[in-house]
């Protein structure tokens, strides 16, 4: 007999042993995963397996409470402005993109800010294939911030020119390193994998910069040569930059968080022309599908 991959409601309720009446409160609170079609509630197997795996199904069947207003992850330049100027009310907690994925699963970040990369996979499909197969965010939904450059950046002149990843290691140059987990680190450790490199060969300077603001700083007083960071960095700071490559930068929020009164209140204002000009100042940004949903778990 072949499994059903869709369930209606009543069918959803039996499966998870639950009265319809306390299913409907679920979907009410969006606390359980499901889709409307054609006027109709419809659950994926799937979905409700992941949902219980994660342990959100709780002994008193209510929906979690809404975590605090904070974006966690990863550290960008135009994110920490729009956030601002958007009157969101949402406050910033930089740490790396596989640290902000572990405090939106616990319930401590409203959204996470990612861009994710594989050693040997598709760059452009890193971050809505991280969250899908994560545990505990069976919920999750991702949305477009923006596509940014990254590459090296290094003093002004480039005094020791630098290229490509193979001559930093020839040179031995002293390259910043980020915290495990942030998304320029694993970019760093993608590109070396690209390029046959260990990071035994790279004269990695420690201990790890927290973000790419500070790899400017340190370049700038001469403590270190050059750091993997994003265009927009290199311009602010004065600094030269030698593109590498394009990425993702996406947020990721669960989602009966979408509709929250910050998360809103910044996606609208990255619809505005205010946060596209304000890309173009800092460059190596294309916002063309900023606010576009990417996956929806």
């Amino acid at each position: 007999m072949r499994i059903r991959e869709l369930l209606t409601t009543d069918e959803a309720a039996d499966y998870l042993r639950l009265s319809e009446r306390k299913l409907y409160e679920l979907v009410a609170d969006r606390a359980v995963p499901c889709s409307k079609v054609t006027g109709r509630w419809l659950f994926s197997r799937a979905a409700l397996d992941r949902w219980v795996s994660a342990g959100l199904i709780a002994t008193a069947g209510v929906a979690q409470p809404s975590a605090a207003p904070i974006v966690g992850g990863s550290h960008d330049p135009l994110l920490e402005w729009a956030l601002r100027e958007s009157s969101s009310g949402l406050a910033s907690l930089p740490e790396g993109s596989e640290e902000g994925l572990r405090r939106l699963t616990r319930g401590e970040v409203m959204i996470a800010a990612i861009h994710l990369h594989k050693p040997d996979g598709d760059d452009e499909t890193a971050n809505p294939e991280a969250v899908a197969d994560a545990a505990g965010l069976h919920d999750a939904v991702v949305i477009a911030f923006a596509r940014r450059e990254q590459g090296i950046v290094v003093a002004s002149g480039n005094p020791l020119g630098l290229s490509d990843m193979a001559s930093v290691a020839t040179t031995r140059a002293r390259m910043a390193q980020r915290p495990a987990g942030a998304g320029a680190q694993l970019l760093l450790l993608a590109l070396l994998a690209r390029a046959g490199i260990a990071p035994d060969d790279l004269k990695l300077a420690k201990p790890a910069f927290p973000t790419g603001p500070d790899i400017a700083q340190a370049i700038r007083a001469g403590r270190i040569d050059c750091g993997i960071a994003t265009r927009s960095v290199a311009k602010s700071a004065g600094l030269d930059f030698l593109p590498l490559a394009w990425e993702r930068f996406d947020l990721v929020m669960r989602q009966r968080d979408y509709f929250m009164k910050g998360p809103q209140a910044l996606f609208g204002f990255m619809r505005g022309a205010g946060f596209t000009e304000r890309a173009g100042e800092l460059g190596g940004y294309d916002v063309g599908d900023a606010g576009v949903v990417r996956l929806v778990n």
